[in-house]
């Protein structure tokens, strides 16, 4: 089984706290509801012998390295979002960056911009993707149009592992990604 898996990644994306508890200050309303499909695909990959990459966004606490249109969210004398070593940017109770996981760190959308995560993979032999975590429109589509552009061979979508603030949302951009080729399996049809 791990041959078939051995240059596929399954990138995780933003399951973290500000995203997706109650009080998050940048709630994904349908971001909660996934969780135990985002928990089983991880442990699925891991048992396929698939390479987990948990992309995570952790920010400076004034908010330096943000989207301008984000900005306000850090004022003076107040956390923002997703600050690096505060408890909105853990992961959510459930998932555990475990040995033979990889972390990366990004500032913005997509999991490709101003990172090193395609050196990375394809230094890792990886030439598959499969993206899970929130938010769809935003997040999740920009790392997927990014990998579609740099040719990664197959890019899979799972459905009900991903999500966004409204059902709406969610299927007018996974029709979108569906329409450039991308797969778009529920965990249950990927499993």
């Amino acid at each position: 089984m791990g041959d078939k898996w051995k240059h596929t990644a399954l990138l995780v994306i933003d399951m973290q706290k500000d995203f997706i508890d109650r009080d998050g200050p940048m709630l994904v309303k349908g971001g909660k509801a996934i969780v135990p499909n985002v928990i089983e695909a991880v442990q699925m990959a891991r048992q396929r012998g698939i390479l987990v990459v948990w992309v995570v966004r952790e920010h400076d606490p004034l908010g330096r390295d943000v989207e301008l249109f984000r900005r306000h969210l850090y004022p003076a004398g107040k956390e923002g979002p997703t600050v690096k070593g505060q408890i909105g940017a853990e992961l959510v109770d459930g998932l555990v960056i475990e040995e033979g996981d990889y972390k990366l760190v990004k500032t913005r959308f997509s999991a490709f911009f101003a990172t090193h995560l395609n050196s990375y993979l394809k230094s890792n032999g990886v030439d598959s993707l499969v993206v899970i975590g929130v938010q769809t429109p935003n997040c999740i589509r920009q790392t997927v149009f990014d990998g579609v552009a740099l040719d990664y061979k197959s890019i899979t979508v799972i459905v009900d592992a991903t999500a966004a603030a409204t059902a709406d949302v969610h299927s007018a951009n996974i029709f979108d990604m569906a329409n450039v080729g991308v797969a778009t399996p529920t965990l249950q049809e990927w499993v």
